[in-house]
């Protein structure tokens, strides 16, 4: 067993573990990363559909879907959207922004996992890939037993950084598998749950609707009260609902589920026209042009498959002339429209989730520092930790934040030596 002495142990190579490495080591502290798949950043790739929208200038409370907010906002303070844009500018990723998000100038994700692979290697950031943890424990320093295809390490650190991910996308190497050292260290866990993911439902339209992405308004209701809503682009699949808005209310949800509570999702699919503006065109429309469908009647106003589902709903025909359906069914097809339900009876797996929900609780670690409560020298940062954002940039920067404040207090442990 061959060893090897650090500073500072970052387990997890992923935007969180990279950013706390590259810290750590401007800041003096000889690191090193520990990663168990091939290569560092993986997940990075696939963020913002491959374009990497890795923050955004509306950065506030309400970014945040997790209990304490205000934990989340002391961190982020700490090393802000600004911070992060001028970070990678260093780096030599210009930006780009959006209505607000900010995305590398290249538009790729690669260049930005790219500038922290090469600032890694330039700060000589020592990096152990497919190596496995085997158990780790603390006397003076933490002791970390390792393992991969060649040989078996024993790493004495000074500090440690768990930076290894949740749950959500373990195609990534995102494999829950830091929750068990977490564990094993005697850190508390909240259940981790999927969160930014598509819902699923037993309505029976749903098949009718597949396919179709149209603009609207998603509220979720946990037994009977609203708890969330969003307006966006809905994608109607034959199991469900997706797309950005559905993402954006997909944790509330999903937690109503889990804990066997009545959960619905009632959606607006004309939310930027009122009721009262189409009800008053009816009764003129049909005098006009009674020959026409139920479905040839509302087709400029919503997508067909959409108008067939709220009239099949109500039991109308949409090969009905509307003359023949009369105004107080074309009414019902409207308010339909307007407030269309599914009963939402579970969601897709972790496989499909882009973040998690859950994680080490944030009532054992210090908001100034990322340290532990219980274990001093232990640092945390990404989603590891209970804290989840809405889609935009803000699990990025989370990860950004929380990375650069653990690397940065962990280089200033006072056990460490500056080189």
């Amino acid at each position: 067993m061959r060893s090897y002495r650090y500073d500072c142990v970052v387990i997890g190579g992923g935007a969180s573990g990279m950013m706390a490495a590259v810290t750590a080591a401007q800041n003096g502290a000889k690191t090193a990363i520990i990663e168990h798949t091939k290569r560092l950043g993986s997940k990075i790739l696939s963020t913002g559909n491959g374009k990497c929208n890795f923050t955004n200038h509306k950065m506030d409370a309400t970014c945040f879907q997790n209990e304490d907010k205000d934990f989340v906002m002391n961190v982020i303070n700490k090393f802000n959207e600004k911070e992060v844009i001028g970070f990678f500018r260093q780096l030599g990723i210009y930006s780009k922004e959006k209505n607000g998000y900010v995305y590398p100038h290249s538009e790729t994700a690669a260049s930005v996992c790219d500038a922290l692979c090469m600032e890694i290697k330039r700060l000589g950031i020592e990096i152990f890939l497919e190596c496995n943890i085997e158990s780790i424990y603390k006397k003076e320093n933490f002791l970390i037993d390792c393992y991969d295809n060649n040989e078996n390490r024993r790493v004495n650190t000074k500090s440690v950084i768990l930076a290894a991910g949740s749950n959500a996308l373990p195609v990534s190497g995102s494999d829950g598998s830091g929750y068990k050292i977490a564990l094993d260290m005697g850190c508390r866990v909240k259940r981790p749950l999927p969160a930014l993911v598509q819902l699923k439902s037993d309505n029976k339209f749903c098949k009718i609707m597949a396919g179709v992405r149209s603009t609207g308004t998603v509220k979720i209701y946990i037994d009977g009260e609203e708890i969330s809503r969003d307006t966006g682009e809905i994608q109607y699949t034959d199991y469900g609902i997706s797309g950005i808005p559905v993402f954006q209310v997909s944790r509330f949800a999903v937690r109503g589920v889990f804990e066997k509570k009545k959960v619905t999702a009632a959606i607006d699919m004309i939310s930027d026209i009122e009721y009262d503006d189409i009800a008053s065109d009816i009764e003129m429309r049909i005098k006009r042009e009674p020959q026409k469908t139920i479905e040839q009647f509302f087709a400029g106003i919503v997508n067909k498959k959409l108008v067939s589902a709220a009239a099949k709903s109500i039991n109308a025909d949409i090969n009905m002339s509307v003359g023949e359906a009369g105004k107080e069914m074309c009414f019902l097809i409207v308010k339909q429209l307007k407030n269309f339900i599914f009963n939402i009876t579970g969601y897709k797996g972790f496989e499909n989730a882009q973040v998690c929900q859950g994680g080490i609780e944030l009532s054992q670690i210090n908001p100034d520092t990322m340290e532990s409560l219980n274990t001093k020298g232990l640092y945390f940062a990404g989603e590891i930790v209970d804290v989840d954002g809405k889609c935009g940039g803000y699990n990025l920067q989370w990860a950004f934040s929380s990375g650069h404040l653990a690397g940065l207090m962990s280089s200033r442990s006072k056990n460490i030596e500056r080189r």
